[in-house]
């Protein structure tokens, strides 16, 4: 497995946060309930747009695979990269025991996989990662760059605002416990026109976006054109 941990844009804080709760990636009841809670939905999203039969794409920031897994399982020939060994490790542990078909995980920067295997994905999707890392501009070019002429690039993130540090870290960190305390930090959550103008130095043209609400009451989720906190963003990069 190649590893690019010594990578400048990361940041080793949110690795170990990671890392340390990686046995618990795949039980549907730890921290990583609203992950297996949203896949669904997120997967319905990105096939109605990018039908991922026969696809070949990538998912950065995979963690324990949640989504490359029910990507390899919707027909795509999946590859899940992150910088967190533990989690990858879960992960690949996880597709050998369910015997998931056509799915690989690499240890290895989403920049210098851009340098080795540029326009080689159909589609391309981050999901909540941009907010962990020290420069999500150096995600979103990479992202661009890995993702064939016509291909589809996926983000998920958090908005910056007072409802999102609200909803986000006050409610689901603090008062619903639905997150370990410090998953977020406010700083780094962004704003819809900051990611719109990483994508467009990046040559992705915005397509589609969609916002993710969470009722605790009935503990249900579901996507909506409400954006100002969990929001979704389509991108394409141009024939």
């Amino acid at each position: 497995m190649q590893t690019s941990a010594t990578h400048t844009n990361v940041d080793q804080a949110e690795l170990a946060k990671f890392s340390d709760l990686a046995h618990r990636w795949w039980d549907p009841e730890s921290e990583f309930r609203p992950l297996h809670q949203i896949n669904p939905l997120r997967l319905e999203w990105i096939n109605s747009i990018a039908p991922l039969q026969g696809k070949k794409v990538l998912d950065v920031g995979c963690g324990g695979g949640i989504l490359t897994d029910a990507m390899a399982r919707s027909g795509a020939q999946a590859l899940g990269i992150d910088l967190a060994t533990k989690s990858l490790k879960v992960a690949q542990l996880h597709a050998l025991e369910a015997q998931t078909p056509n799915v690989q995980y690499r240890e290895v920067a989403v920049e210098v996989l851009a340098a080795e295997q540029p326009a080689s994905f159909d589609v391309v999707t981050c999901m909540e990662m941009l907010e962990h890392v020290p420069d999500p501009s150096s995600i979103v070019r990479a992202c661009a760059q890995l993702v064939k002429p016509g291909g589809y690039v996926f983000f998920s993130t958090l908005n910056r605002n007072a409802k999102s540090f609200l909803f986000a870290i006050v409610g689901a960190e603090y008062v619903l416990n639905m997150l370990p305390r410090g998953t977020h930090e406010y700083a780094k959550f962004i704003r819809p026109s900051e990611l719109a103008r990483d994508c467009r130095e990046a040559g992705l043209d915005w397509q589609n976006t969609r916002g993710m609400e969470y009722n605790p009451i009935t503990r249900r989720y579901w996507m909506s054109n409400d954006t100002s906190v969990n929001y979704l963003v389509a991108t394409q990069r141009p024939l």
